[in-house]
């Protein structure tokens, strides 16, 4: 089967995973919830596709297997016609992460999606360790799930894979939020267009290219970023390690239904 079709054609897509999915940190809806380049995906393709249906079953925090066993049966029984799969992050940024177990989870996710779906959009990982001090301990377990996702999408024709590790426009600090573990609306909107161009759409600007150079920040301002970033975002993550919580505990998804998408 041909791996590259026109984006245009689908009618329905699903949105599977966890905060990268949901959209954390993009701009927000009216309703509070966050936008997401998912979002963004569904409005390009409703554009071109009247009657276009989507869900968005994402939810932050969760694991690979929260996913596999809240999200991925679900998914499936909407027989939506793509179907886009990402999970497994939160998982390798935990100590003791069993990689072998992660990896057999998401691909029992994939085999479950694609037995329906023309398509399944699955992503390899951006590179933390070109961009975040002390993350190139997780480069062996992401380095392995890349290099599965591309050898799924060899064995399944109706799997395709963006690239987001190779790409060194997310090495920029622009392209996440403040909490830097999730995307900015730039971010968002890149993936976005890495997402067409994976389905064979041409995309509006070339998502590679990096932003325009910017002054580099004080060593002062580097500092005050770096003990904000502690006290708000690394400390709290911290805490809910040690108690056992997520930040998605108690949430549903932002769209549970596979629905008319109005543009």
């Amino acid at each position: 089967m041909e791996k590259t079709t026109n984006a245009s054609a689908y009618r329905s897509l699903v949105a599977v995973g966890d905060s990268f999915t949901e959209g954390m940190c993009d701009d927000v809806h009216p309703d509070g919830s966050y936008r997401g380049w998912a979002d963004l995906l569904a409005a390009r393709l409703a554009a071109g596709s009247p009657g276009f249906r989507y869900a968005n079953l994402a939810v932050r925090g969760k694991l690979i297997g929260q996913i596999c066993d809240e999200q991925v049966d679900i998914a499936a029984a909407m027989g939506a016609e793509l179907v886009t799969l990402a999970g497994g992050l939160n998982d390798v940024l935990r100590p003791g992460c069993d990689v072998a177990l992660v990896e057999a989870r998401l691909g029992e996710a994939a085999e479950k999606l694609v037995v329906g779906a023309r398509r399944v959009v699955m992503f390899t990982s951006t590179d933390p360790s070109r961009r975040l001090r002390g993350s190139a301990r997780l480069l062996p377990a992401i380095l392995r799930m890349k290099g599965f996702v591309e050898e799924l999408a060899r064995q399944r024709p109706e799997v395709v894979v963006v690239d987001l590790f190779s790409a060194r426009c997310f090495d920029d600090p622009r392209l996440w939020a403040e909490d830097r573990l999730h995307l900015s609306p730039e971010g968002h909107r890149r993936v976005t267009e890495a997402v067409l161009e994976a389905l064979g759409m041409e995309p509006s600007f070339d998502w590679r290219e990096p932003l325009p150079p910017a002054p580099a920040p004080s060593r002062a301002a580097r500092l005050r970023s770096d003990l904000a970033w502690l006290r708000m975002h690394l400390g709290p993550w911290i805490v809910r390690r040690l108690t056992g919580r997520s930040s998605g505990d108690g949430r549903s998804p932002k769209r549970p239904e596979l629905a008319p998408y109005e543009v």
